[in-house]
């Protein structure tokens, strides 16, 4: 692989990630990248517009680029698209509404420190400089939900009231998670107090929350088109026709629905159905496993063993991208992700499963496709592929540049691969896979549905989308526990367009790799599936529109 110098386009891109790391810490921490790990990033209405003033600067300066190569074209595409968008985003005034249950300054300024190091001396002087900013980070992020009462833009009463929920608890004087950061350095009496002060300063977020933005909080959870059709851009990094959207989200739905209860009679005998044979399953000793110390070793062991079989064969694997780290995770909602290997690879990517509180067993029956989602295929080998790329990519496009269609479109294609490669042929395996396939294809009806006053099947209740009507359809279609669809249902009220984006994007990547198969066939050639695939990752993190664009479709 021929070593690239780095062209006037790159430059612009590794500055404006430098200058963009500057400006919100928290980002630059979360993407691996050294430098910012004792600073929090600035959340009111000054710092929102610092930020986007900084894109509109590297905007104005990519105008007059002219693009040396083929990776050039890729990266001031994708940069025009991302940047420009976060004008837009900054200008709609959605920072002044920022606020939901999972994605927000609320659980950013917590969940930081879940990524920093607490081994030497140095790691706890940033950890401390961190405590000791949260205050002063919290009130900022007040200003800005304080501008949006005052311009009628608030997030949702059922968004607000999660809010205080979760700030109360981080800011409980007895328990709060600062708390037990402090506690693991014992004879530290300054981090104790600062710990102590950033509890206090959550407690205060939570009476604001409580005091000064419920009272004004919209009661109807739906965003309406105009903002949904802004947020689905940005998360899916392409224009999708919302209606025709919303039509193939319910067709795939049934599809999937059809193919899982098929299994299931499979499993569990004829008409027999999802329910039965997930208890068939659940009832083998030999696919449960006890405690989420048993429950990392296993997640560690088949992402280890995915790694040893996909590598050489079905993908190139560049080798610090061969080492990945599972873990559970400090926070209990359910949730399970990925974060990011540092630049230099001394942090490794990890996968992460938030385990509930009183889960202590699990069946891997519905475990094993998420170890593909989050590690290889998926998540890891996609974003640990470009930081990889250090002689290929600029920093921007190995770390900075981060699309959900993209990514998680690419994590979702990557279960179907697993299927495909023959990874999933145990039956309970494949029913897992299909049950997390079906809740994507469910997300899409549901936050498409909702948030823009679609229309209901006649099973689905007719009419118009309510709460009541989305809830009814999560429950009918994920087979989960009720903690688990509450946090994901107030996600998908909350964090709109975000959710469509995983089956959205799957749906192109699906798109891309058949007109390359035909386009292949066009040429007479056949069609090199580890080739496309090897292309694809190579350019790094890019809206879907222009990943189509680089692959000449």
């Amino acid at each position: 692989m021929n070593t690239r110098v780095p062209t006037t386009i790159d430059r612009l891109a590794d500055d404006f990630l430098a200058r963009q790391a500057a400006l919100d810490p928290l980002e630059a921490t979360a993407i691996g990248l050294p430098g910012h790990d004792d600073e929090l990033t600035d959340f009111s209405p000054d710092g929102h517009a610092a930020r986007a003033e900084l894109c509109r600067a590297t905007l104005r300066e990519l105008d007059s680029a002219c693009p040396q190569d083929a990776a050039d074209e890729v990266t001031l595409a994708a940069m025009r698209d991302r940047l420009a968008l976060a004008v837009e985003v900054y200008q709609a005034g959605e920072w002044a509404a920022d606020l939901n249950v999972i994605a927000s300054p609320l659980q950013a300024c917590r969940d930081c420190f879940d990524l920093m190091a607490c081994d030497t001396d140095e790691d706890w002087h940033n950890i401390a400089s961190r405590l000791a900013g949260i205050p002063a980070a919290l009130a900022g992020y007040r200003q800005s939900l304080a501008e949006g009462v005052r311009r009628g833009l608030v997030p949702a009463a059922r968004q607000v009231a999660e809010g205080v929920k979760q700030a109360a608890e981080i800011g409980d004087p007895t328990s709060s998670f600062f708390l037990e950061l402090a506690a693991k350095r014992p004879d530290d009496e300054a981090v104790r107090g600062l710990a102590e002060k950033a509890a206090a300063a959550y407690a205060e977020l939570a009476s604001y929350l409580r005091d000064e933005v419920a009272g004004a909080a919209p009661a109807e959870d739906a965003v309406g088109r105009e903002r949904y059709a802004l947020a689905s851009r940005n998360f899916v990094g392409a224009v999708v026709d919302l209606d025709e959207t919303y039509a193939w989200g319910l067709e795939e739905l049934d599809k999937v629905t059809a193919e899982q209860e098929a299994l299931a009679a499979e499993i569990a005998g004829p008409g027999a159905g999802v329910e039965q044979a997930a208890q068939v399953l659940d009832a083998d000793a030999n696919g449960v496993i006890h405690g989420t110390g048993a429950l990392r070793e296993w997640m560690q062991a088949k992402a280890d063993e995915a790694i040893a079989a996909l590598h050489g064969k079905y993908f190139d694997i560049p080798e610090p991208v061969r080492t990945i780290e599972a873990c559970i995770a400090p926070t209990q909602n359910g949730g399970i992700y990925y974060t990011n290997p540092s630049d230099d690879f001394s942090r490794p990517g990890r996968m992460w499963w938030s385990v509930p509180p009183g889960i202590t067993e699990f069946s891997t029956w519905r475990e094993l496709t998420t170890v593909y989602h989050e590690g290889v295929p998926g998540h890891h080998l996609q974003i640990g592929t470009a930081v990889a790329l250090k002689d290929r990519l600029n920093s921007w496009l190995r770390m900075g540049s981060w699309t959900s269609g993209h990514g998680e479109g690419w994590a979702l294609y990557a279960e179907r691969l697993m299927e495909e490669f023959g990874f999933l042929a145990a039956p309970g395996d494949r029913l897992g896979m299909l049950d997390g396939q079906r809740m994507r294809a469910t997300r899409v009806v549901l936050d498409i549905g909702l948030h823009c006053g679609m229309t209901a099947p006649a099973k689905w209740g007719g009419g118009r989308w309510d709460a009541d009507k989305a809830w009814n359809l999560l429950v009918s279609n994920v087979h989960e526990n009720e903690g688990f669809l509450r946090f994901e249902y107030n996600r998908y009220l909350g964090w709109f367009g975000q959710a469509p984006s995983y089956k959205i994007g799957q749906r192109l990547w699906e798109q891309a790799r058949a007109h390359a198969a035909q386009a292949a066939a066009a040429r007479g050639e056949a069609f090199d599936l580890k080739a496309f695939h090897t292309r694809a990752l190579e350019l790094g993190s890019v809206p879907l529109s222009v990943l189509e664009q680089a692959l000449g479709q």
